[in-house]
């Protein structure tokens, strides 16, 4: 018989959702996992969502009270997907009743609050899980096997951003994401943590940094409360409020093992729509990866290619988890199936009690290299990553 993890979701946004389909979808694109996640309980503060989750999602039951769905004696995992301002409350809470948890990036509203929370998961002794889904694109987990053996050398330079859309229209709604009380920071928690974890999924830990930021979108409209999403739009006219988190953040990283970079994360911007992307050099080769096309990789390995220049290779059966969504190569995968991959990975280590990666360790580590970019930006220096680890 499969082994049966209950499953309860606080948070039943449009993350939120994804989560779930994810969890449901995992025996029918993985069944040699020999895993039944139960969608137990769900619990948002709108009760129409509840409802969604209820009849169209399979979920056992609803609440708008989390804490009724903490204490279920049949949920194994709590899955936060709510506002980050509540992950610390909600985790704490959870590691407290000795749930495994699973929180979507980034895991604190603050790097202390990342702190906070990775220590009571690790005293509770929980495994954990953070939404670093990018990581799990099969290229990119292609590119991490060549680095690993060595195939482009010694690396010397990476530069990694995430440019997103979802901030360009000027009459963008002030959601919560753009108000320092309710979202913590800005691009910095939101994006750009994605491009420090991939910068040192990559290339190992960051050293230092030198960073800026900018708010480019002084104000924008406000939103009705309880209604719609960032992605929505005011009209010329509505009442306006001031946007108080950052749109822009951008670094030179010096890693560890002597890797020079930049990294870079834009909310505001015009052209790039969802560009999660990298490039990196070494003393052997290179690659350049981007979320827009990532069943695409630019590989340059000039000892092992017949011709000179970068080489397009294409996702497929022949790479991690790609051939469980669709055979053969050239056949894409999208942006929910890396979320079942993520969700596979962190449900099998539950299922078989052991460590998952990324976990709230690494959700720390990225953490902790983000206070020093604040640090940075305040002090306008150089400044060192100090670990934020509570022990």
């Amino acid at each position: 018989m499969p082994r049966s993890i209950g499953i309860g979701v606080i948070g039943f946004g449009w993350m939120g959702q994804a989560h779930s389909r994810s969890y449901r979808n995992i025996p029918a694109y993985f069944p040699e996992a020999d895993i039944a996640p139960r969608l137990v309980a769900v619990a948002d503060t709108d009760q129409e969502r509840v409802d969604l989750a209820v009849s169209n999602f399979g979920f056992a039951s609803g609440t708008e009270d989390w804490r009724e769905l903490i204490e279920r004696d049949d949920i194994d995992v709590v899955d936060i997907t709510a506002p980050n301002g509540l992950h610390q409350e909600l985790a704490e809470a959870a590691a407290a009743a000795g749930k495994h948890i699973f929180c979507e990036k980034p895991v604190g509203v603050t790097p202390a609050a990342t702190a906070a929370i990775e220590l009571a998961a690790r005293k509770a002794g929980v495994i954990t899980g953070c939404g670093y889904n990018y990581r799990w694109a099969p290229l990119v987990q292609h590119t991490h096997s060549l680095i690993e053996e060595g195939r482009f050398g010694d690396l010397t330079h990476y530069r990694g951003r995430f440019f997103s859309m979802y901030g360009r229209d000027r009459m963008g709604l002030l959601s919560w994401r753009y108000l320092q009380e309710e979202a913590g920071y800005g691009v910095l928690s939101d994006i750009m943590s994605h491009a420090i974890d991939m910068a040192q999924f990559l290339c190992g830990p960051i050293r230092r940094v030198v960073s800026v930021k900018e708010i480019f979108v002084k104000e924008r409209p406000l939103p009705t409360p309880g209604a719609g999403t960032h992605y929505e739009r005011g009209k010329p006219g509505d009442p306006t409020g001031e946007v108080t988190n950052e749109d822009y953040v951008g670094a030179l990283v010096e890693f560890e093992n002597g890797v020079r970079g930049t990294l870079e994360a834009d909310r505001s911007i015009f052209g790039p729509q969802s560009q999660m992307a990298y490039e990196l050099n070494g003393s052997k080769g290179a690659a350049y990866w981007d979320h827009e096309k990532l069943n695409q990789l630019s590989l340059y390995l000039p000892e092992e290619q017949p011709t000179d220049g970068f080489v397009e290779v294409l996702s497929g059966d022949a790479y991690k988890h790609h051939g469980n969504f669709v055979p053969g190569g050239g056949n894409s995968i999208g942006y929910e199936d890396l979320k079942t991959i993520e969700a596979l990975e962190f449900i099998t280590a539950v299922a078989e009690g052991r460590p998952n990666k990324p976990d709230f360790g690494d959700a720390l580590a990225a953490a902790s290299v983000a206070a020093a970019m604040v640090r940075s930006w305040e002090s306008g220096k150089w400044e060192d990553i100090v670990s934020l680890r509570i022990d």
